[in-house]
């Protein structure tokens, strides 16, 4: 009997503060629809959707509004006007990750969890630790700043009593 291998499987990227880099960017100009994927570190992905025309063909302002702040959050200016989708594929982005469990509008009493993506700002890379054991950064401070320094051996030094109180 031959055997076969199993991957790991499907799992949620866990909630916290995450990089994701932009590896693909699908764009159907003449239905406004746009996806973009994006991978974190250890190869978990998302996928952002944008529906920038509504049913009517009119330009949804609101998703409009939302993916110009992603856009140029992703390239890092606030200046710009216009851009082709394909300038999002490699941008890095630090987000805040949470869940929200809605039920299925399919199956009653059935609960589906959505991974959403709050507070987005640009980054050069990923960080040196995995994203699952990064902590939120705070606003406008970067990382490497907010991260506590690495020890002799990579692993980071903290301080018990802070920590204990």
């Amino acid at each position: 009997m031959a055997k076969i291998g199993l991957t790991e499987g499907f799992s949620l990227i866990p909630e916290g503060t995450h990089v994701f880099q932009i590896t693909e960017v699908k764009y159907k100009e003449d239905f406004g629809k746009m996806e973009v994927t994006m991978q974190t570190a250890t190869g978990q992905k998302h996928t952002e959707r944008f529906s920038l025309l509504d049913k009517n063909g009119e330009v949804n302002t609101g998703a409009m509004n939302a993916f110009s702040y992603f856009a140029k959050t992703a390239l890092n200016n606030f200046d710009l006007t216009e851009i082709d989708h394909e300038d999002l594929v490699g941008c890095f982005l630090r987000c805040e990750v949470t869940h929200e469990e809605v039920e299925s509008n399919r199956t009653a009493g059935k609960m589906l969890k959505f991974v959403r993506l709050g507070e987005k700002e640009p980054c050069d890379g990923y960080d040196d630790d995995p994203p699952a054991a990064q902590a939120p950064t705070p606003k406008g401070k970067s990382a490497a700043k907010a991260e506590p320094k690495a020890a002799a051996g990579g692993k980071p030094k903290f301080d018990l009593d802070s920590l204990l109180g």
